[in-house]
């Protein structure tokens, strides 16, 4: 059984595609409410949050987190693994090294590998871009081999870098540690995968987290994504982790939760 999960995130995020931007206690308890089974968290900083509370509100709402999303400290801070400047890596190795603390703490499986791992700058060399990104990964592999890492391939409008399940399958076997998998986002592969279904079955060992997001990247069931394709591939390649929406707060916040919740049960999940 695949389990129901939404996204949110602390107040002030400036990620667009996150349903919830509130504090955690009203967001957890907003999603609990509503019958979703696992609750996805972003989180710019482990430092600037109150990790006791958090484990408590999830103990309290019996939520699961399938993983922390990194992506604000790249959005908000500038920090990645590509960037030329050895300082800055050496903060984005720091900040998800942190993440991965924090994610053993409330024992969380996976840290997402989104936008931190940045894009190849005007001028840079691609392939000097791809190897400081691969360097600062395997750090982080080898700072806690308990904690998977996901990379999750991102369209070509927010980076340069593995922008399809094929070159995210590349990488993974290049660097060949057991606790490197992918995540999967459908807003993406709409834009980016010739044969989502086909690219889904190409990776079906590497698949550790999924993201739902509809080709609007509204709630699914907003726009064309054939989700219940997608719910079949899936099923055959006997995936049991959890579907994450995560979307654009539209048309409202709360909307977009029993949108979301409403199509999961039309999906049978």
């Amino acid at each position: 059984m695949m389990q129901k999960c939404i996204a949110i995130s602390t107040p002030g995020a400036r990620f667009s595609a996150l349903a919830v931007k509130e504090n955690f206690r009203d967001s957890i308890r907003k999603v609990a409410e509503l019958g979703y089974d696992a609750v996805e968290l972003h989180i710019r900083d482990p430092h600037g949050i109150d990790a006791d509370e958090i484990g408590s509100l999830l103990h309290q709402y019996r939520l699961p987190v399938p993983t922390i999303g990194t992506g604000q400290a790249y959005g908000e801070e500038g920090l990645s693994f590509a960037d030329p400047d050895p300082v800055i890596r050496r903060k984005a190795v720091q900040r998800i090294q942190d993440q991965m603390d924090l994610a053993s703490r409330l024992g969380i499986p996976r840290v997402t590998i989104g936008l931190i791992r940045g894009t190849v700058k005007p001028g840079a060399d691609p392939n000097q871009a791809e190897e400081r990104v691969q360097e600062c990964m395997v750090e982080c592999l080898d700072y806690n081999p308990a904690v998977t890492l996901i990379l999750e391939p991102l369209n070509r409008y927010e980076t340069s870098l593995y922008n399809d399940t094929a070159s995210a399958k590349e990488v993974i076997d290049r660097i060949g540690k057991p606790n490197l998998k992918m995540l999967i986002d459908t807003f993406h592969m709409n834009i980016e995968e010739p044969d989502i279904i086909g690219s889904i079955l190409g990776v079906r060992d590497y698949i550790s987290h999924v993201h739902f997001a509809d080709s609007n990247r509204w709630a699914p069931g907003c726009g064309h994504i054939d989700f219940k394709k997608i719910v079949r591939a899936l099923r055959r390649i006997k995936y049991r982790g959890a579907i994450c929406a995560e979307i654009l707060p539209k048309p409202t916040s709360d909307e977009c939760l029993r949108l979301t919740i409403e199509y999961f049960g039309k999906l049978g999940l």
